[in-house]
């Protein structure tokens, strides 16, 4: 019975951890290019009372053995990075990355960091960065008196004068990785290279695999509601399960205790 006990116990918080990941992806339903977390388990090692075909008598042995676990664990929360759904939005600095890759941007201490997030800003200086103020890697200036700025699917960046010149400013390039999903999320739509990830390959739009750029669009979040709210029942179902192992697992001990009084 107290092996139920320690059994449920691990159940109930592997639970809660789905649970948690589970309220995280519905918080971030409508953040740009969020990539929902899905969470994996596994079984804990078991107790071995009978080995699989071990001597059961003189001619014969077990099909079988005797083994019984004892609980589960969290084996990996990770991200999943399937596309978003592209929403239009018209400005010029916003970019979808359609297909795989990574914008770069620098953070205050001046390490590199990835994002999907193109929605792009320029500050006084025209520099062109994040939402939350990093500067976009490579650096691109948009001058003084531009009246429009055009962004090829490449990722060449352009401005238009007044007067109707156009220059090159610019160009964007992305980065892909060969374990995404072992990037290390640091909030803020941001993700750091980890062991896991591997090191960043770069390229410009479109070569080596990258995606292309969609100008006036973003990504949205490609966290499935219906999915999560059904995760979020099972998980819960669940919890209240082990809940109930946990209260059989007591009442059997009760019942040993007064046995023995």
């Amino acid at each position: 019975m107290l092996r139920a006990v320690h059994t449920a116990a691990t159940g109930m918080e592997a639970m809660q951890t789905n649970l948690d990941n589970v309220a995280n992806n519905l918080a971030n339903v409508n953040t740009t290019a969020y990539k929902k977390s899905n969470a994996e388990f596994q079984d804990l090692y078991y107790q071995t009372i009978r080995e699989p075909g071990s001597q059961v008598s003189a001619d014969a042995v077990s099909p079988t053995g005797v083994q019984v676990g004892v609980g589960v664990k969290t084996a990996s929360v990770h991200k999943n990075f399937e596309q978003g759904a592209a929403k239009t939005t018209g400005e010029p600095l916003d970019l979808l990355i359609d297909g795989d890759g990574f914008f770069t941007v620098t953070k205050e201490n001046g390490e590199p960091a990835y994002t999907r997030d193109g929605s792009f800003k320029v500050d006084a200086q025209g520099r062109m960065m994040s939402s939350s103020g990093l500067l976009i890697s490579p650096a691109i200036t948009v001058p003084p008196g531009t009246a429009s700025v055009s962004i090829a699917p490449t990722g060449l960046v352009e401005a238009k004068d007044s007067e109707g010149r156009t220059n090159q400013i610019g160009q964007i390039e992305l980065v892909n990785f060969i374990n995404p999903a072992g990037l290390k999320s640091v909030g803020g739509n941001l993700y750091q290279i980890s062991d896991a990830s591997g090191a960043p390959a770069q390229g410009n739009p479109g070569t080596a695999g990258l995606g292309m750029i969609a100008q006036g669009k973003l990504e949205a979040s490609n966290v499935n509601v219906v999915n999560e709210m059904v995760n979020m029942i099972q998980a819960q179902r669940a919890y209240e399960f082990n809940s109930k192992v946990m209260q059989a697992a007591d009442q059997m001990l009760q019942v040993s205790n007064n046995v023995l009084k």
